[in-house]
């Protein structure tokens, strides 16, 4: 078990790093969740893929035939 001036040392660079702005503990599972995009990133490379893939062809289509 951490002595009283361990744990003493402890809070004060913690207090220390929270009145600088800083970040003091790790994001929660929530806040992760909420900064993700809710559209998976694969999904988003499909959709690109046929919306893309589908114009080229039909630029093809209109300058060669």
């Amino acid at each position: 078990m951490p002595t009283e001036f361990e744990m003493r040392h402890k809070n004060q660079k913690f207090a220390a790093a929270a009145r600088s702005g800083k970040k003091p503990t790790n994001p929660s599972r929530q806040e992760q969740l909420s900064k993700r995009s809710p559209i998976p990133v694969w999904a988003l490379g499909m959709i690109l893929f046929v919306v893309i893939g589908g114009l080229v062809f039909e630029l093809v289509r209109l300058i060669f035939l």
